[in-house]
């Protein structure tokens, strides 16, 4: 048993199949890889969470990503911000 209360290490496919595991692995991911860089900017985020896309290593996957934050950004009329990229 984990942090968040199953044994993902011998039934990893609980994550699938439980709502709420899923929900408390992506809010357990979030704090402790993403939180603490929300203000460097979306960049910052896609590093976080999707490194081996940065650095060239899948620019079209970026852009993509860039691309769909703009335009939900644009949706609620707030800024971008800065540090779009990684």
């Amino acid at each position: 048993m984990g942090s968040i209360g199953f044994d993902g290490l011998n039934n990893p496919e609980t994550v699938a199949n439980d709502p709420v595991v899923s929900f408390k692995t992506a809010f357990w991911f979030w704090m402790n890889n993403v939180h603490s860089i929300i203000g460097q900017g979306f960049g910052a985020t896609i590093r976080a969470i999707n490194s081996m896309e940065c650095g060239g290593g899948n620019t079209a996957a970026v852009n993509a990503r860039i691309g769909y934050y703009t335009d939900y950004c644009n949706q609620f009329s707030v800024s971008t911000g800065d540090n779009l990229s990684c």
